[in-house]
């Protein structure tokens, strides 16, 4: 089976460059639904930026994206979503010590970083559209510009920011002004209702079992102290 995730998001989808290895929330649910569909199954983790989720999934080079998703109507339009499997919400990273920005209104006349395809960057020009910015593939370049004063903010969903703040050693920090609520889905080829289903019912089995709170807190709960109930989910 081949998955596709992010290979640079510390907490959801992280590559170790030593071993290969990918790690993080992400991978962890992929691969108890993998396991639920044979516990020797094979599985290769293919790595898969926002801007081409949707192609990856429908020209078959991945069966299924778990890549902290978030589930919209636009994207629902080519592919389907299993889940939510967890709700973030979008916010903003600054250098620390940074004050100058306290909300997502204070983004006008910023530079701001986040990346192509997500909808970081739509709900930036839509609410900020005098913000400045600067979209790159990976998060990691936009955390390399911040550190490096080419822009003033990043911003995307809290948790992933969460884990670029944990890697920073100091630089950065939360404004912790969450100005969206987005919903991670799995995204699966439209369509496949079957496969679909079939998502569904494990996520609504973790829930119960206590591995969704396993892997969140292995992962995410190692700098995130609170474990939130996971969210119902939207058999549309």
């Amino acid at each position: 089976m081949t998955i596709g995730t992010k290979f640079d998001q510390p907490l959801f989808g992280l590559q170790d460059p030593r071993t290969g290895d990918v790690e993080g929330f992400d991978v962890e649910i992929a691969r108890l639904i993998a396991e639920r569909i044979a516990p020797d199954l094979e599985v290769e983790f293919v790595e898969t930026p926002s801007a081409i989720r949707e192609t990856a999934i429908q020209d078959g080079t991945v069966d299924m994206v778990v890549a902290t998703y978030t589930i919209n109507d636009t994207r629902k339009e080519v592919i389907d979503f299993a889940g939510p499997y967890y709700v973030a919400g979008q916010d903003i990273m600054v250098a620390a010590g940074d004050t100058s920005i306290t909300g997502v209104d204070d983004l006008n006349g910023k530079r701001v970083c986040s990346v192509q395809g997500s909808t970081s960057v739509e709900n930036i020009r839509e609410m900020a559209p005098e913000a400045e910015v600067t979209e790159y593939d990976v998060y990691s370049k936009c955390a390399d510009d911040l550190r490096n004063g080419r822009v003033d903010a990043v911003s995307t969903d809290n948790v992933i920011l969460v884990g670029l703040i944990s890697e920073s050693d100091g630089a950065f920090e939360l404004v912790g002004n969450p100005f969206t609520e987005e919903p991670y889905g799995i995204g699966v080829t439209k369509g496949d209702d079957e496969f679909r289903s079939f998502i569904n019912d494990v996520l609504e089995e973790i829930y119960e079992s206590g591995e969704w709170a396993e892997a969140y807190e292995a992962t995410v709960g190692t700098v995130v102290d609170e474990t939130p109930e996971p969210p119902a989910v939207d058999r549309y």
